[in-house]
């Protein structure tokens, strides 16, 4: 591990957290939106069908023009339910006419939902990577965490995105799901949940898929409130800090990752947005990027004990598990 980690705190921000600087960045992370055909209990944006927050035309067009200049390769799409978004489709077709990838971050019901059934079509068209949130093989466990018919819905759209050639070895068309703890626990081992994941729902439902990732509960908005609730969020605070794991700061998404919120401002990460800490302290946003030739690399990342998430056991990340 490098020197700077175990001696050098971030002296911007009062933590215990090791200091962390902005590599070259190779994703643009872009929240269209909070709002949600669902609700989840462990969202940590608050995301809901009731949300009005939606990106600007204005700043939708500026995200091209970013990525080009840039020279970002990777275009990830969240939300919310980015798809609700209407620009949602023209902005992937821009984004594709620069060779750029595009990640879909997508809760699997959005897509049985009238008006979006030919989605699942046009994303395989497009050779958009799909990240889909399925947090347990067990449909009691996803409607607990989810709502009543979600597991089912998700079910319904996994294979429709298989029918256009998801999960099936195209190297163009991965599908990759997402397991979320049910509760205060960090997430197993991510080869062993993903074999057992691959083993239930294909000999249940005929599915198959790419990877699993397993990613940890963030104790931020709604998942955080319920911690307070059930007077948890200081013992999970606590088993973050204790799970501590140093080998996996070299491999942290927000050091090579920009987040943007739906109205254009600049964030080291998607959690730091919900946080409202803003990258260079809101100094910078889409519009200044093209305004100027702006440096990321040698920056300091926004640090505070809510990242002991990402650094906690194997490693957390909207790439699953770093170790």
């Amino acid at each position: 591990m490098e020197a700077r980690f175990e001696l050098r705190l971030n002296q911007n921000y009062c933590t215990s957290f090791p200091s962390l600087i902005k590599e070259k960045i190779h994703t643009l992370q872009v929240n269209l939106g909070y709002r949600c055909n669902l609700s989840c209990s462990h969202c940590h944006v608050s995301a809901g069908p009731t949300r009005k927050e939606m990106m600007s035309q204005e700043n939708i067009d500026l995200i091209p023009k970013v990525l080009q200049k840039y020279q970002i390769k990777v275009l990830d799409l969240t939300g919310g339910a980015p798809e609700m978004h209407p620009n949602f489709l023209s902005l992937i077709k821009e984004a594709r006419k620069l060779d750029v990838k595009v990640i879909d971050r997508c809760n699997l019901t959005i897509l049985n939902e009238p008006g979006y059934e030919g989605y699942a079509e046009f994303l395989a068209s497009n050779k958009v990577e799909i990240i889909a949130s399925l947090p347990c093989y067990l449909e009691e466990n996803v409607d607990k965490q989810r709502g009543n018919g979600v597991f089912a819905g998700s079910i319904k759209a996994l294979k429709r995105l298989n029918e256009y050639g998801y999960g099936r070895g195209n190297e163009f068309l991965d599908l990759n799901l997402v397991y979320n703890p049910q509760g205060t626990n960090l997430p197993p081992e991510q080869n062993q949940l993903e074999a057992t994941y691959k083993e239930h729902l294909n000999k249940k439902y005929g599915i198959t898929f790419t990877n699993l990732y397993t990613i940890t509960n963030m104790p931020i908005k709604r998942f955080e409130k319920h911690l307070k609730l059930q007077n948890q969020l200081d013992n999970y605070y606590s088993l973050l800090i204790r799970s501590f794991n140093k080998d996996n700061l070299e491999k942290l998404m927000c050091k090579t990752l920009i987040s943007v919120d739906w109205e254009g401002k600049l964030y080291d990460c998607d959690f730091n947005q919900q946080l409202r800490k803003e990258h260079c302290n809101g100094k910078i946003n889409l519009s200044a990027l093209l305004n100027q030739q702006y440096k990321f690399e040698g920056k300091d990342i926004y640090v505070a004990k809510h990242c002991y998430g990402c650094t906690a056991g194997s490693g957390s990340s909207c790439s699953g598990s770093l170790t």
